[in-house]
């Protein structure tokens, strides 16, 4: 952490990660921590989630708090944020990150394999931040980032019920940045690129697939979870204060 920024104005900022237990996420959960941030998170992954809490404490930093959850029922997303807030205090940062990339055919595409995938990648980005809103209006200030995909802009095939929820990720991101704007609640989006996380390198990643990284990226260093979470960092610190309604790609300069 030292050659990087610290921000200040995180120490003690109240922190909600979806999908924190492994990937990009324990990146974000990790990041925050270290910043002195008052982190939770969700995810349906104990024994990774557990891990990582285990993790962070061993590095000294405050442990963060788990809350197992299934991000399709919504219900029990609205519980686990009305838990933390009760704990802690009223969010002030939502990181909506949960996400899963599962590659699908278009003739396979059933109308509730359709259902799910939205579930998995969309829908619950709204009811959560639709939990953490009150709170962040009383604050009279917050900050919501959303995660999109590269996937969609590169025109990527085999899986079309996800890109079409990534594209999605970006109206709803537009939508909240006008509505909140008025309460002082930042809402802006982030693209990651192809990023290098462990399920990345054991499903995807290939030699031929790595020619195609070099080829596509300006930078041809790979791009890790942590530089992800970076941009995090700084769109939910207030050197970004005037950021919001925005799009930010972390890629290596693809698209």
């Amino acid at each position: 952490m030292s050659q990087f920024a610290i921000y200040p104005s995180l120490r003690d900022k109240v922190v909600l990660i979806t999908g924190g237990g492994s990937g990009i996420g324990a990146s974000h959960v990790e990041q925050f921590c270290a910043q002195g941030a008052k982190v939770g998170f969700i995810d349906i992954n104990r024994s990774a989630s557990e891990e990582l809490v285990a993790r962070i404490a061993e590095a000294g930093y405050t442990k963060p708090m788990f809350f197992e959850a299934d991000l399709r029922d919504i219900a029990a997303v609205k519980e686990c944020i009305s838990r933390f807030a009760a704990a802690i205090g009223d969010v002030d940062v939502l990181l909506n990150n949960a996400a899963h990339d599962e590659r699908h055919r278009i003739e396979d595409v059933t109308v509730e394999y359709w259902d799910d995938r939205i579930a998995v990648n969309l829908r619950h980005l709204f009811f959560a931040a639709q939990a953490v809103i009150p709170g962040m209006i009383r604050k009279k200030k917050g900050v919501i980032i959303n995660f999109g995909s590269l996937s969609w802009h590169i025109a990527m095939g085999g899986m079309p019920v996800y890109v079409t929820a990534k594209a999605g990720i970006e109206g709803l991101t537009r939508g909240l940045a006008r509505d909140l704007g008025p309460h002082d609640i930042r809402v802006n989006c982030i693209i990651p690129g192809w990023i290098m996380t462990q399920r990345q390198l054991d499903l995807w990643v290939t030699p031929e697939s790595e020619k195609e990284i070099e080829q596509n990226q300006c930078l041809k260093s790979k791009v890790y979870p942590d530089d992800v979470a970076r941009m995090a960092l700084w769109l939910a610190a207030d050197d970004s204060r005037m950021c919001t309604n925005q799009t930010f790609v972390v890629d290596g300069g693809w698209i």
